[in-house]
């Protein structure tokens, strides 16, 4: 079965950091989307950061600069190096993947749209 635990969450003060990691099991985090979605209660799920099926790395407009998303191939981890804390970046941050279909007797596969995956989730709160 596939799955995807976040961890890294954690308390830290305004103008902190902090790291979050995703670890994969039973799935590669190469070759297909990924990213960094986050949500508060109330509110609609918020994506923050991806890293596409064709490499392009891509960040929502409130976290540009402040935000680093990256994978290691080696651990299977996608990780997000937030830096620049604020309170408005409090919420639940959720890693997700695209899913998977392979072919023939080899690795080959495509990509799948969408997000199939997703993570439990790992608290981040910011206070001021």
């Amino acid at each position: 079965q596939v799955q995807l635990v976040e961890s890294g969450g954690g308390s830290v003060q305004a103008g902190g950091s902090l790291k979050l990691s995703c670890a994969a099991s039973g799935y590669t985090f190469s070759g297909c989307g990924m990213g960094w979605y986050r949500q508060v209660p109330g509110k609609e799920r918020e994506w923050v950061s991806e890293i596409t099926k064709f490499g392009t790395i891509r960040y929502a407009d409130p976290v540009k600069g402040r935000f680093t998303i990256s994978q290691d191939n080696v651990e299977n981890t996608l990780s997000l190096q937030m830096n620049s804390l604020n309170t408005e970046d409090t919420a639940v941050y959720y890693c997700a993947a695209q899913g998977k279909t392979y072919y023939g007797i080899g690795a080959s596969y495509s990509c799948k749209s969408g997000y199939a995956y997703w993570g439990q989730g790992t608290q981040v709160t910011v206070s001021s």
